[in-house]
């Protein structure tokens, strides 16, 4: 046994020293823009560091409906072309006929988004159009005329859509009574998982590109959003989380009124860069969609001819953050082609440079589906949070120094106490160092779980102890192997024990539950696949050791 390898130089206590130098590093050492700095790079949470905390209720409804297609067309085509003489002729399966008094294109009519038309004369001298269109896409266009909001079929069934924005069951039967409509129950308030991800994510990629990295923003239901914003105050937070909203082109018609040309989906946006001097810009991309609907708009409404007259609008939850007409190359040559590639420009010097920051900030969040009510918000100081901080780190050295005279008491032995609460520390830094990785945040939650890790980590390494000198001294190597078999078996059964008791927390969880769970998982998966072979190794290598020297004092 004196002939064996020292157990510093084994496998699994290299690879536990390896993980811990890992962890220290990523703990203290970053590189950014080239250059190499020291210091904590762990990351706290709002109620270590202070901060703010937002609840968002995503505006919408799911329902089915059903209405006439006929009453739709006759209903919206009198509005739209002001004309009360609309009357529906003939109705099918997939086209509905009407006639007007008024003269007008079937480029007019199709734009209108009802569907494809054919415009013919009819006997009396009134004007015959035939739309190619479905009940489905008459009451989604009949929605979002009268909602002035994005309506969206639910894959699945017909008559199902979500409606994007504040409505009641009774202000939809009201709205649809006229077409001889009504909700079909039952009526959803909320949005769908689909939806609801979407606005998660282009909430995480505002907030990112503000510089707030590693926001956790949690999900509740269908409806519900979760938004801890460390170190930042609450009438910040309020603005960076509410401020992104519904994203949308629109060009003025005329100098009371505005029309809808297409939502922040149909853009990629670009860089802020300098476009003429000193002006700045950012430019974006349209898709094919996006192209032809701002072609057909300026055409229409006579941007192209008079674009002094008709500036294309960007607005941001309907408040503008964008104003200025077509440039004129832009105006002649979007009249034979259309467009894809585009500058808005937002003016010279550090200003414009600002404003060119803020407007691919929202360009490059996209449009939200959805508008969000801040239901719920509070705060706390950066005074309490560095208090919380300060009590968290001494509870943390109390726990350890109550570990340490426990565990002095239970075995009276340098070389069996030294090493448990050293693997035990060890724990500590490879977990904090996975939170850095991963890019969680420390807060009342996470560091409660790694104290349950320490407590559960102390356990298995009695248990191995234990084992191992279940005869009151080390035993041969034969028999080191079979109890340590043993101890393991136990300590395997106690982990399989934890990760079940965890997983409901883990995937029916949130916020605080869930963060508990992940650190607990994490360290009690550090602990028995790292950690507890290593102390396997070093116990019995201290212990050796140890017997030698006592041999040679005897002899």
């Amino acid at each position: 046994m004196n002939e064996e390898e020292p157990f510093y130089k084994k496998t699994r206590v290299l690879l536990l020293m390896a993980v811990i130098i890992g962890s220290l590093l990523v703990m203290t050492v970053s590189y950014n823009n080239g250059q190499l700095n020291v210091g904590s790079n762990l990351n706290y949470g709002i109620d270590i560091q202070g901060g703010s905390w937002l609840q968002l209720q995503l505006q919408g409804a799911i329902a089915q409906v059903t209405a006439d297609e006929g009453k739709i067309i006759q209903s919206e085509f009198a509005r739209l072309l002001d004309d009360p003489s609309v009357k529906t002729e003939e109705t099918t399966l997939n086209s509905v006929t009407f006639t007007t008094s008024k003269q007008t294109t079937q480029k007019t009519i199709d734009n209108l988004g009802f569907g494809k038309s054919t415009i013919s004369q009819a006997p009396d001298g009134s004007t015959r159009i035939s739309i190619q269109t479905t009940r489905e896409l008459a009451i989604q266009k009949y929605l979002e005329n009268n909602l002035n909001a994005e309506i969206v079929r639910i894959p699945g069934n017909q008559l199902t859509f979500e409606i994007r924005t504040n409505v009641t069951e009774d202000e939809l039967n009201a709205l649809l009574k006229p077409v001889d409509g009504k909700v079909i129950p039952p009526f959803t308030v909320g949005v769908s998982a689909e939806t609801r991800d979407e606005t998660k994510k282009i909430l995480e990629t505002k907030l990112n590109g503000l510089g707030l990295k590693e926001i956790p923003i949690r999900t509740i239901g269908n409806d519900y959003i979760l938004i801890d914003l460390a170190g930042v105050d609450l009438n910040t937070a309020r603005d960076l989380a509410s401020k992104p909203g519904k994203f949308e082109i629109r060009i003025r018609v005329n100098a009371n009124e505005t029309q809808h040309v297409l939502y922040g989906t149909d853009i990629t946006p670009g860089l802020p860069e300098k476009e003429k001097g000193d002006v700045w810009g950012v430019s974006f991309t349209l898709n094919d969609a996006g192209a032809a609907a701002l072609r057909d708009a300026a055409i229409q409404y006579g941007a192209v001819t008079a674009p002094a007259s008709h500036n294309l609008i960007m607005t941001l939850d309907e408040n503008v953050v964008f104003d200025a007409p077509l440039s004129p190359d832009l105006a002649r040559n979007i009249q034979s082609v259309p467009v894809k590639s585009l500058v808005a420009t937002t003016g010279t010097g550090d200003a414009g440079q600002l404003k060119a920051n803020e407007l691919q900030i929202h360009l490059r969040a996209g449009a939200l589906p959805v508008k969000v009510d801040v239901l719920g918000a509070g705060q706390v100081s950066a005074e309490l949070g560095s208090k919380f901080k300060s009590q968290v780190l001494i509870a943390g050295i109390i726990a350890l120094i109550l570990v340490a005279i426990v565990v002095s008491l239970r075995y009276k032995q340098p070389n069996i106490v030294i090493p448990m609460l050293a693997t035990s520390f060890s724990e500590v830094i490879i977990l904090l160092g996975v939170t850095v990785v991963i890019g969680f945040q420390l807060d009342l939650p996470t560091i409660t779980g790694i104290i349950a890790v320490i407590g559960t980590g102390i356990d298995h390494l009695i248990i191995i102890t234990d084992e191992v000198l279940a005869g009151g001294a080390m035993p041969p190597d034969k028999v080191y192997k079979s109890r340590l078999t043993k101890a393991f078996t136990i300590i395997f059964s106690a982990a399989a024990t934890v990760l079940v008791a965890m997983s409901p927390l883990l995937i029916l969880g949130f916020g605080a539950l869930r963060g508990f769970a992940v650190i607990t998982i994490i360290g009690v998966l550090i602990g028995v696949f790292i950690a507890r072979p290593a102390y396997a190794e070093i116990i019995q290598g201290m212990l050796v050791e140890d017997s030698s020297k006592k041999f040679v004092d005897e002899e």
